[in-house]
Parts: structure tokens; sequence; C-alpha cells
């Protein structure tokens, strides 16, 4: 399971600076079940293990967002990244 190319071409379609999707979404979105580490708040964190290259994470950088699993367990933050 490594291509996320639907879930980055959809966020690079958005226009908000920040939404919050399910994983239920998230799954319609990718066309598939997300993996149980998905559960996990690092399997989405962009910023903690920057040097480990995770498929989910990069699509989610390249499309200029910030993925964070919400401490409800089944929905993650989509935060757009600032632009220098």
């Amino acid at each position: 399971m490594d291509d996320y190319d639907a879930l980055r071409d959809y966020l690079k379609q958005q226009s908000l600076p920040e939404l919050v999707l399910s994983f239920e979404k998230i799954e319609e979105i990718v066309g598939r079940p997300l993996p149980r580490a998905a559960q996990r708040a690092s399997w989405w964190d962009s910023l903690r293990s920057p040097q480990e290259k995770m498929p989910q994470r990069e699509a989610c950088l390249a499309a200029g967002y910030v993925a964070t699993r919400m401490p409800d367990g089944r929905t993650v933050r989509f935060r757009r990244m600032k632009t220098k």
C-alpha cells in the first residue's frame, strides 16, 4: 500500500487552510482501506521523523499540507503549510 496520489490530488484541490477528514473519507479518496497503523498518530505526523519516508506523509507534503491524527482516533487534520 504505497500509492497515495489520490489523496495528494484531493488535497491539492482544496482551498481551505485547514480541513478534517474521517478515516472513512480518506479510504474513499484512496480507494482502499487504510492500514491498522493509520490509527497511530505517528503514522500521520509529517514532522516527527522526516528522514523516514512514508508514502502517506509524502502525499500530504506534496500537496502542501501537514497531517495530524486527531485525538478521537478517527479523523485527520490537514493544515496547509505556510509558504515563505
